[in-house]
């Protein structure tokens, strides 16, 4: 055989094998193939969200925290999406939503719940279980409260529910909460890039791990003009949030949801005892401390996502 005639052969059988190789690979365990963008009008306020998955699987809605937006999911978004519908919001005044004025939008976590709750009326989603992050967990837990029969399951992860579980920055805030003009370096400090880049890599072993634009990406976002409005009566309102706890553990014994407890033990701004509460209201919850932060995700995704897919089959159909 010539040479050329041989390089020719040795191609040709290169290419088939190529190609039969890439017909009988099984799929990926991950895809972001079906993830999807979108924008739509909700009580006049544009509000932005991103979906993945069959149309027809059981719906996952993923409830951000501050000072972030359904981007801080879109590692988890594809690994759901084999099996779930996703949707995952931003709340008006963050993220890709519409960041309105007080007078336009009054800021609030009844207000933030009524609209996220609009979009998935307005979406036609009457059932569906819930992942609550942070401030997820009050938007969360006001749309539960009002609509018990439509939560199937609850994924919490460093959604705060107890007392015990606020840790020491939470002193200085209630003395914010009691007077606002008397402690304005509390919002200043709340929304400082120190404290964005310790709600991510602080406390972790694994700083490393921690990719430094997340933070510079989210104080660029809280330093937006106007978004002070908008985040600081938040802040502010927060207060209501500690005060509903009983209620919000009251619901929790009564309806007793399928829980799956995913949290980060190096936060410290929702420290492992608010972990551990869950237990006392759902005594079948699943509860893992993870070696992660505030947003474990950012550290864990994999081990979240392998547990919300082991824990979710039990209960959602």
């Amino acid at each position: 055989m010539s040479p050329a005639k041989y390089i020719a052969t040795a191609i040709s059988t290169a290419l088939a094998l190529t190609v039969a190789s890439a017909s009988t690979a099984s799929a990926l365990p991950s895809t972001s193939a079906t993830t999807t963008y979108h924008r739509t009008q909700v009580g006049g306020v544009g509000v932005f969200y991103r979906e993945a998955g069959p149309k027809d699987a059981p719906v996952i809605v993923l409830l951000h925290g501050f000072p972030s937006s359904s981007r801080m999911y879109d590692t988890l978004i594809p690994l759901l999406a084999t099996r779930y519908h996703p949707i995952a919001p931003d709340y008006p005044g963050f993220g890709q939503s519409d960041a309105l004025l007080p007078s336009q939008y009054t800021d609030t976590f009844d207000h933030l719940a009524a609209t996220i709750n609009g979009l998935l009326e307005q979406l036609k989603i009457n059932r569906y279980s819930l992942y609550l992050q942070d401030y997820g967990a009050p938007v969360g837990y006001r749309i539960m409260l009002a609509h018990p029969e439509r939560v199937q399951a609850l994924v919490i992860q460093n959604g705060n529910a107890y007392a015990e579980g606020l840790g020491v920055k939470w002193q200085g805030i209630a003395e914010y909460w009691a007077d606002p003009k008397a402690h304005p370096e509390v919002a200043v400090a709340f929304t400082s890039l120190e404290a964005a880049k310790v709600r991510h890599a602080g406390g972790s072993p694994n700083p490393e791990r921690y990719n430094p634009e997340i933070w510079l990406e989210e104080f660029a976002f809280m330093s937006r003009p106007g978004e002070p409005e908008i985040l600081e009566p938040l802040l502010y309102d927060y207060r209501t949030n500690v005060a509903s706890y009983p209620a919000w553990q009251a619901w929790l014994r009564q309806y007793n949801p399928p829980t799956l407890v995913v949290w980060g033990r190096y936060d410290s701004s929702f420290i492992s005892a608010g972990a551990e509460g869950y237990k006392r209201d759902v005594p079948d919850a699943e509860i893992h401390l993870l070696d992660a932060g505030h947003f474990a995700l950012d550290e864990k995704v994999d081990e979240i996502a392998a547990r919300m897919l082991e824990f979710l089959p039990k209960h959602v159909h």
